[in-house]
């Protein structure tokens, strides 16, 4: 947990972003400054607004503040594609040890093609396919005829997420935690995950219920009958896919939080992109980043505001019918920021 100040407030470093992010920010402490403003905010820069001032999607200045408050929240930060730069998501795993990222899915606006969602997928964040040994073999004259990607995945990295996965649903009143794997066909790299839960799961019969399901069934299942998963953990490459196909359940990446764990770090985000097409417009839709700040709040034990940020967002949405252009309204940010900050 973060450290507090003299006045109370849980210091923590914020990190603006590209495109819409400094717009959703701004709405962001509008909402927060309702609920007393419960942090105190170290404000540093983060991707391609980085590179302009000082060359590095991911300065050390920006590392250095989240050393000292082990607690960030960050908007969508931008990778410039091609010129060497290593993916600054990535990079802030890899640096604080990330190992756990949280991505729940609740229906806000309902009427959608689903209703009553309310999931959580849990990703391993550092093994698997995403650890980048990478190389080329090359053919003839081709330097890049062949393509190699080695996967690695630990049972000690496997046991972490896994028992985080079942604390997690422990602590938040949730009843089965469903291990997803590809262990029919990739034996070793995703058995070894299969073979843990189940080893873990011995520890907490009789009080969260253990199920497991192969990726791809279990990506058509979700489509077909989401109610019958409650919580679900898996490997790297297999997180990062169904938690986006679990945000179209509720309608996309807009209303999708995240948060990403480690011993001595947690780093909260809103998971869209920076959507440089609306980027000063003044109509971008806050939902997401409001809800990793409810995230947050849950983190480091402030549930109470946590939960009226949420019903807040709820009766704004619901209850007002103040909506973003996205959700079919046609709320600036600010006037969505506002309205929700009245509610709380």
């Amino acid at each position: 947990m973060a450290g507090g100040s003299k006045t109370g407030r849980i210091e923590a470093t914020l990190i603006p972003g590209d495109g819409i992010g400094p717009e959703i920010v701004e709405a962001m402490n509008i909402v927060l400054d309702a609920l007393g403003s419960p942090f105190l905010w170290d404000v540093q820069q983060g991707g391609l607004a980085a590179i302009e001032t000082t060359g590095d999607p991911l300065p050390q200045a920006t590392l250095d503040s989240i050393r000292r408050t082990r607690l960030a929240l960050k908007g969508p930060l931008t990778t410039p594609v091609g010129g060497g730069f290593r993916s600054v998501n990535v990079r802030l795993r890899e640096t604080f040890h990330l190992y756990a990222n949280i991505r729940p899915v609740r229906t806000i606006v309902p009427g959608g093609r689903y209703d009553d969602i309310d999931l959580v997928l849990i990703r391993e964040n550092l093994e698997g396919l995403y650890v980048g040994f990478e190389h080329y073999v090359p053919i003839g004259d081709d330097p890049h005829g062949v393509a190699i990607a080695s996967a690695v995945n630990t049972k000690a990295g496997a046991r972490r997420i896994l028992k985080f996965a079942f604390d997690y649903a422990l602590q938040n009143g949730r009843k089965k935690v469903t291990v997803v794997h590809k262990a029919n066909v990739l034996k070793a790299v995703t058995g070894i995950f299969l073979e843990v839960g189940r080893e873990v799961a011995k520890d907490y019969e009789g009080r969260v219920a253990m199920d497991d399901r192969i990726v791809d069934a279990c990506a058509m299942q979700l489509v077909l009958n989401p109610w019958q998963f409650d919580v679900l953990v898996t490997t790297n490459l297999f997180g990062d896919i169904l938690s986006d196909l679990m945000a179209g359940l509720i309608g996309g990446l807009g209303l999708a939080p995240g948060a990403n764990i480690g011993e001595s770090a947690a780093i909260f985000e809103a998971v869209h992109g920076s959507a440089p097409d609306i980027a000063g417009k003044g109509v971008a839709n806050p939902i997401a980043l409001l809800l990793a700040a409810g995230l947050m709040l849950d983190h480091v034990g402030r549930q109470d505001l946590a939960a009226r940020l949420r019903g807040a967002i709820d009766r704004t949405v619901n209850v007002d019918k103040i909506r973003t252009g996205d959700l079919g309204g046609t709320a600036s940010t600010h006037a969505f920021a506002a309205a929700v900050a009245k509610r709380v």
